[in-house]
C-alpha cells in the first residue's frame, strides 16, 4: 500500500472519532454532566488501546485502520452503555421516581406469583442495550434489606422472568412503609451490580447500582400509591415521577 493510502487511512479515522464526539454532544439526553460508570472501564479500555496501537501501526501497514475504526466502534460503544449522566431529581416530597431508564412493561396489580410476599403496586421497566443502565433509588429511606437470588436468563421482557431469573432486590423502609426495588437479568445481562448495604441511608435519585448489557427493573409499592405512568411510557430513572403518595 502507498503512503498516500495510509494519510488517507488516518484522515478517514480522525473523521470517524470526529462524528462520534459530535454525535455525543447533540445526543438526546440533556445532560447537565457525563461520566462513564467505574465498571464499563475494563470493557472500554482494552478496545480503546488496541485502537490507538492498531492506529500507530498504520504508518507501516495501512490494512490495520480497518482495525483500528474497529476497536475505536468497540471502545465507543462501551462507553456510550456504561455512560452515567446526572440527572435533576424532583425535590418535592410525596414523589417516587423511575429507578432506570426504559419503556414501562406493567404499571398496576403486582401479581402475586411474580412479586414479594403481600400486596403490591408494580412498575416495572425494560432496559434495552441502548439505555443508561445505571439504576437509582425511587424514594428516600434506610435499607432494610438486600436479597440476591440465582436463578435463569431469559428475555427480561417475559413476564415469568421476574420469578425464575437473577436478580437482586432492595427493600428500602420509608417512613414505615416497605418499597421494593428488584434487579432482574435478562439474556444479555449476565451481571447484577449493588452498592448499598443494610443500613444504609439512601435519598431519592442516587445511583445505587447497575445492570450490564440489558435487563430489567421491578418496583412494587404500597397499593395506595397514585401510579403517575402507563403501559409503554419511556422513563427516565432518577427524572420521571412514577408514583405518588
Amino acid at each position: 500500500m502507498s503512503h498516500a493510502a495510509s494519510v488517507q487511512g488516518e484522515r478517514w479515522l480522525r473523521s470517524f472519532w470526529g462524528r462520534v464526539s459530535v454525535a455525543g454532544a447533540v445526543a438526546k439526553y440533556n445532560e447537565h454532566a457525563m461520566r462513564i460508570d467505574r465498571a464499563g472501564w475494563p470493557f472500554a479500555f482494552p478496545p480503546a488501546v488496541l485502537a490507538a496501537w492498531f492506529a500507530v501501526m498504520g504508518s507501516w501497514f495501512p490494512g490495520s485502520w480497518i482495525s483500528a475504526a474497529l476497536m475505536a466502534a468497540v471502545a465507543c460503544f462501551m462507553a456510550f452503555f456504561f455512560r452515567d449522566p446526572d440527572r435533576i431529581v424532583p425535590k418535592q416530597e410525596g414523589l417516587i421516581v423511575a429507578p432506570a431508564d426504559g419503556r414501562v412493561l406493567i404499571a398496576g396489580d403486582a401479581n402475586p406469583e411474580a412479586a414479594p410476599p403481600g400486596v403490591w403496586t408494580q412498575v416495572s421497566v425494560f432496559l434495552s442495550p441502548i439505555d443508561v443502565h445505571i439504576n437509582r433509588i425511587p424514594v428516600g429511606g434506610r435499607v432494610a434489606k438486600v436479597e440476591y437470588k440465582p436463578g435463569r436468563f431469559l428475555a427480561a421482557y417475559r413476564s415469568e422472568a421476574a420469578s425464575v431469573n437473577e436478580r437482586n432486590e432492595v427493600w428500602i423502609d420509608h417512613a414505615g412503609e416497605m418499597v421494593v426495588c428488584r434487579q432482574v437479568v435478562g439474556v444479555l445481562a449476565r451481571r447484577l451490580v449493588c452498592r448499598i448495604r443494610v443500613g444504609d441511608e439512601v435519598r431519592t435519585g442516587d445511583r445505587y447500582g447497575l445492570m450490564k448489557f440489558g435487563s430489567r427493573i421491578d418496583l412494587f409499592l404500597p397499593r395506595h400509591v397514585r401510579l403517575q405512568v402507563g403501559k409503554g411510557d419511556r422513563i427516565r430513572g432518577g427524572e420521571t415521577v412514577v408514583a405518588s403518595w
